[in-house]
């Protein structure tokens, strides 16, 4: 005791001429495990025992509420220590002693809490490493989201903070405006203006108060016990499986956060499967300077000496001098090798996760998370007719009665339905969906699923033979984009006019919208000059013009245009009018001769009429693609069809229908087997006195007498299927004169039946018939077939020698 009484006084004098550098540092720990017990007498080691006998250590939290277990079923481990968790309760005993006494101003540790049947168990044995057979648990990121989703975080009750009722506070007062009096003058008018400019400033001055207020209400309260809350997470050190720098996982969250995070105020202690560590840094910066080198006895101090404890990261400077002093590392290894204790087994049993409760994962399949203005909604996959496995709901209240928006995600639909965004304050809706949708949509915005309204649909272009990748409509416009064309088309705008009223319903099939303009763009074809390559024509079908804009040359500032009047092919008399000058109207940057000429521009004004007619074609179709989308959507959101994947055959209605008849046809081939595999003399040899050797007299006379049941048995079966054939004979002749003496009378429904039940008794009798004819051909082909075994029956193979 003397020589651990001069170690903390030396301890003290290094702290107090160290308190100038650092004047809050804390008190460290000597190592406790490395004394040498030469220079202790017993005297000593008495009174050290009788004095940390004396020191109480202050059981770290609250005692655990009992949970509605039944104890009776856990296993033995969880009710009982072994003599080595005994003993391992009392290294941490004497341990929690040692480091109370000398840091007695840190929390006590957590060291060997109870465990569910009220019994102490060490920390590091509560940990049980186990090999999943679900690869999505191999990595820690969907590992910890699968724990996360799991667990449901419960606050620690308090006590040392009270109830605290916030005031409430009066609502501000409102202004309003005074009704006006029944003499109007111009100083009344003046007044009122006045008054009507200090209620706006009233109003603002409210407004702002209002926006503190709210500002001021959603600031977190100072926490009066900051540092002080006790939080266990996951510490994940660099090295093993390519881990390029240590960091930390919060288990409710499921979230990474470095080492040098500033939400983490400091570190008590680590644990693992196979030791436990103290933290003896200062943690005055958070864990910002803490150095995770468990091997390093210094910075960690360890609860059990070991072999297979971290090592510890030295330099070359450290290297040379651990080399000087062969000796005392030599002996050193011979101390560590005395005073080692391998940590026990875990005593909890093997974790087993189940498919099921794999994927259901939140408990009772749902699990629902309220945050700031926001809550978080998640279920298990297939538990929600509709696929949904998880909704965002966003408040613009901290009471969350006003909301804002709403995400739902999706899983296992027919439709690929992956997300839908709904914002309620602009109405606007937008469904996204996952490749393989009949009609390659990738992205649906709308506020309404009525035709000819905004829209905006998104496409998968390498889904389609048309390229298309965007769509949007209006009541009044439709425009689509395409990529990758052969005709290199990139834009389509098509501006309709209002519909012409008939007298039957109207709709986009039976009376579509005029088009009144037509405006298309292309890109470059680099296969023809820039002064043939049409850029954008606009058709103006009301107007009868075309207007031509082709590509601007790179050297060129300008582009050539070209714009055709398209008049009637014939006039009021039947005449056939002519190409003339006036119906092309140019614009060229270098003009051509034969540009000029009116052949060409006849052809092309009917090459152009011709490009029209496919365009309006196409814009129609455009539009009953639209409304073949709709009809589509609202059939999925009534079906909510799920997909089912084969090997579920939990699920699978197909493949639980095949296994179930896979199942039957095995049950039936086993019980054929077990029928042939039956001992047919059994009936016969339970008529002779057990154990008596058989003589060749009474082995004919087995042969025999079994040979004539199994005769008598195949004419018993001939005669029965004979009866039931002359009975369903007799029943139809009967029917049949019913059938003639009352036909006149017979009613439509009446003469039905009666064909249905020829019909039926037909089957029936032919059936008979069949079988009949069957057993008459197979009886004498069993009945050699049974002879043939009894003669070879081992039981009467020697008996029945001579008569064979």
């Amino acid at each position: 005791m003397e020589v651990l009484r001069e170690k903390v006084e030396e301890e003290e004098e290094a702290e107090r001429e160290e308190q100038v550098e650092r004047p809050s540092r804390p008190e460290k720990m000597t190592k406790l495990l490395r004394k040498e017990a030469t220079t202790l007498t017993p005297e000593m080691l008495r009174d050290m025992e009788r004095k940390l006998s004396e020191i109480k250590v202050p059981v770290p939290g609250e005692t655990l509420t009992s949970d509605t277990i039944d104890i009776a079923t856990l296993p033995l481990s969880y009710r009982i220590n072994t003599p080595k968790e005994e003993q391992l309760l009392q290294v941490a005993d004497n341990f929690s002693r040692q480091y109370s006494h000398l840091c007695p101003d840190r929390v006590p540790l957590l060291l060997y809490p109870l465990n569910e049947c009220e019994v102490p168990k060490f920390l590091s044995t509560t940990i049980r490493p186990t090999l999943m057979p679900y690869p999505e648990l191999y990595n820690w990121d969907s590992c910890a989201q699968f724990v996360s989703d799991f667990l449901t975080m419960v606050p620690l009750p308090d006590p040392l903070k009270p109830v605290i009722h916030e005031e409430k506070r009066a609502p501000p007062k409102k202004y309003a405006i005074k009704p006006p009096r029944d003499l109007i003058s111009r100083f009344e008018k003046e007044q009122e203006t006045k008054r009507q400019e200090e209620i706006k400033i009233a109003e603002e001055k409210r407004r702002r108060e209002e926006e503190e207020r709210i500002m001021e209400a959603e600031k977190a309260p100072p926490d009066p016990l900051h540092g002080l809350r006790v939080h266990c997470w996951v510490l994940v050190l660099s090295g093993k499986r390519e881990v390029p720098e240590s960091f930390f996982i919060d288990p409710f969250t499921a979230r990474s956060y470095s080492t040098q995070d500033g939400h983490f105020l400091g570190i008590e202690s680590l644990w693992n499967h196979k030791n436990y560590w103290v933290n003896m840094q200062d943690c005055w910066n958070g864990c910002k300077d803490l150095v995770f080198d468990l091997g390093d006895p210094v910075r960690w101090e360890y609860l059990l000496l070991g072999t297979d404890k971290p090592h510890l990261l030295t330099t070359d400077d450290d290297d040379d001098g651990v080399n000087d002093d062969d000796d005392d590392v030599e002996n050193l290894g011979k101390e560590v090798e005395e005073k080692s204790f391998d940590m026990p087994y875990s005593w909890v049993e093997q974790i087993e996760i189940s498919p099921e409760a794999f994927e259901t994962r939140c408990p009772n399949g749902k699990k629902v998370i309220q945050y700031k203005r926001a809550k978080l909604e998640k279920w298990a996959p297939y538990l929600n007719s509709n696929g949904l496995v998880c909704r965002l709901t966003t408040y613009e209240d901290l009471e969350c009665t006003n909301v804002l928006e709403i995400k739902e995600w999706y899983q296992n639909r027919e439709d690929m339905l992956e997300l839908k965004h709904m914002n309620k304050t602009t109405g606007l809706n937008t469904d996204y969906f996952k490749p393989g949708h009949p009609q390659a949509l990738r992205v649906h915005s709308y506020k309404s699923m009525l035709p000819e309204n905004d829209r905006a649909m998104e496409f998968y272009e390498s889904a389609r033979v048309d390229g298309l990748i965007k769509r949007e409509e209006t009541p009044k416009t439709m425009t689509e984009y395409f990529r990758g064309r052969p005709d290199f088309l990139s834009y389509r705008h098509i501006d309709f006019g209002p519909r012409v009223k008939k007298l039957t319903l109207n709709s986009a099939e039976s009376n579509p919208r005029p088009m009144v303009k037509i405006t298309e763009r292309f890109r470059r074809n680099p296969a023809k000059p820039a002064d043939e390559d049409v850029a954008e024509r606009v058709f103006l079908t009301m107007e009868e013009r075309i207007q031509l804009r082709y590509h601007c040359r790179d050297d060129h500032i300008t582009a050539s245009k070209r714009e055709f009047l398209r008049r009637t092919e014939v006039d009021s008399k039947g005449n056939k009018i002519i190409m003339t000058p006036d119906m092309c109207i140019s614009f060229e940057v270098e003009p051509m001769e034969h540009t000029k000429k009116l052949l060409y521009q006849y052809e092309a004004m009917m090459k152009l009429k011709n490009e029209e007619k496919l365009s309006r074609h196409q814009a129609w179709e455009s539009e009953l693609e639209v409304l073949e989308i709709l009809k589509l959507r609202e059939e999925e959101e009534e079906g909510n069809v799920l997909t089912i994947s084969i090997y579920d055959t939990k699920r699978n209605e197909k493949s639980k229908e095949y296994r179930e008849a896979m199942e039957r046809v095995m049950q039936e081939e086993h019980l054929r087997q077990m029928e042939t595999q039956l001992d047919y003399l059994a009936p016969f040899l339970a008529q002779l006195p057990p154990g008596e050797k058989l003589t060749r007299w009474q082995a004919v006379r087995l042969k025999d007498e079994c040979l004539s049941d199994f005769k008598q048995r195949l004419i018993d079966k001939a005669n029965l299927i004979q009866a039931r054939f002359e009975k369903e004979t007799q029943e139809l002749q009967k029917k049949q004169q019913w059938y003639q003496e009352n036909q006149v009378t017979l009613t439509p429904e009446d003469e039905d039946l009666y064909l249905s039940y020829c019909s039926q008794a037909m089957f029936r009798i032919r059936i008979l018939e069949q079988r009949l004819n069957r057993h008459k051909e197979l009886a004498p082909l069993k009945y050699l077939a049974l002879e043939e075994k009894l003669y070879k029956d081992p039981r009467l193979v020697e008996l029945l020698k001579v008569f064979a």
